[in-house]
This record gives C-alpha cells, sequence and structure tokens, in this order.
C-alpha cells in the first residue's frame, strides 16, 4: 500500500532516527515512529485548542517502509475534525533517507500514516469544552 506522492498538512516535527531506537531486525521500531508523530499531534493539538491535551485514540496506523538509522524524521499534521472536546488530526511520517542509504537519492517517501484523536481537559484531567 503506497502512501500519497507529497506531504499532507504542515511540518510539525523533524528528528534523526538513532540506533538506540532500532528493533531486533535492524529497522527503527514502529513503537518509536508512533511515538514521535503523537508528540507532533500533540503539539497541533495544543496550538488549535489552546488547553491541556490527552490523546484517547489512534485509529489506522499503517507502517508503509521501514526508517533506517540516521533517516530524517518528518511529522506532518492536518487537523481534520474540531469537536466540543476533541481534535483530530491526520498524522503521516516521511523520511530524507541518511546519506549511506541506498535509497539516498535525495527524496523523501511516506512511511507512515494514522489519525490521532485529543481530548481537551481540565486540570483535574475532566474533559474541558474547545474555546475557538
Amino acid at each position: 500500500m503506497e502512501g500519497s506522492k507529497s506531504p499532507q498538512g504542515d511540518l510539525i516535527l523533524r528528528t534523526l532516527a538513532m540506533p538506540a531506537d532500532t528493533n531486533p531486525a535492524g529497522d527503527i521500531f514502529g513503537g518509536w515512529i508512533m511515538s514521535q508523530m503523537d508528540i507532533a499531534g500533540g503539539i497541533r493539538a495544543r496550538e488549535v485548542t489552546g488547553a491541556r491535551i490527552v490523546t484517547v485514540a489512534v485509529e489506522s496506523i499503517t507502517f508503509i517502509k521501514p526508517v533506517r538509522v540516521g533517516d530524517v524524521v518528518c511529522c506532518y499534521g492536518d487537523v481534520v475534525r474540531i469537536g466540543t472536546t476533541s481534535v483530530t488530526i491526520n498524522l503521516e511520517v516521511w523520511v530524507k533517507p541518511s546519506m549511506n542509504s541506498a535509497s539516498a537519492a535525495g527524496n523523501k517517501f511516506q512511511v507512515t500514516r494514522a489519525a490521532f484523536t485529543y481530548v481537551a481537559v481540565d486540570d483535574d484531567g475532566k474533559k474541558k469544552v474547545i474555546q475557538r
């Protein structure tokens, strides 16, 4: 299953895939990629809501291609729904391959996508209406 030809949404987060982030096969661990997506989505959700937010759902996470050590991991996000207390953000991860990679033609490619939903909460952790 191939992704889109260019990132959808705004660039929210960039980081470098490091050796400590690998799985036993030597590729970057999917859970690490998912955590980067959650960080990026949390940043965007906070910007949109102006409130403390918590992650409540991740829908249809799809891992398209592996990420390698040295790849620059870029998380893009697009707000698709703002409800009374929640916001849903489509997130995509694209990578710029490392210079040592066989696929290092300088072209970035999509590796993961998912929809993350966040809920605004008050200081007691109870749902809070998003002020627009």
